[in-house]
């Protein structure tokens, strides 16, 4: 009986991780909102680091977060890092691309608790008198990583965090 109890558990474990390798090479992550606000008002709160302390939800995560500038103030070669004993973890964000008022490409790396090198994109597009803002964020999916989002959607966790982002960024701009 234990012999078969083994067996199957063994099977189970060789069938997850071969349909691991099944999984795509890479993901992306992706929220839009629609904020009445022109688009070089929203534009400012993204390019620059300091701004984003008014908007992102990952800014909350641990008031104790020890954060560093760098680079130039904001826009291209605009340098943020962060280090956090509790959930934001550690890592540093640089702006690779600031095309004024309707695309930022950000450099994205984190050290713990996952390493990790991703790419963040936000694309602001007018519409009448609104403007649609989309964050998307997107990298290569490591085999660790291909093996967890069998069991835990990083579309799900990282895009509620992405659309409280949004939320929050479309208050602060429609003042």
């Amino acid at each position: 009986m234990l012999k078969t109890i083994a067996i199957v558990i063994v099977v189970a474990i060789a069938a997850i991780l071969g349909y691991a390798t099944l999984r795509p090479d890479d993901f992306r992550v992706q929220r839009s909102v629609t904020i009445k606000a022109p688009p070089e008002k929203i534009f400012a709160l993204i390019d620059d680091f300091h701004a984003w302390g008014s908007w992102s939800p990952f800014e909350q995560l641990d008031p104790g977060m020890k954060r560093s500038f760098s680079g130039a103030a904001s826009g291209k070669g605009a340098a943020y890092a962060w280090d956090s004993t509790g959930k934001a973890g550690a890592g540093s964000m640089e702006i690779k691309e600031s095309t004024p008022p309707s695309k930022i490409l950000i450099k994205l790396d984190f050290t713990k608790p996952l390493e990790g090198h991703n790419t963040a994109e936000f694309s602001i597009d007018t519409q009448g008198d609104s403007s649609k803002v989309t964050w998307a964020m997107y990298g290569p999916s490591p085999y660790v990583a291909k093996v967890m989002g069998i069991f835990f959607s990083m579309d799900n966790m990282i895009g509620k965090d992405f659309e409280t982002g949004l939320a929050t960024l479309k208050s602060v701009a429609e003042k």
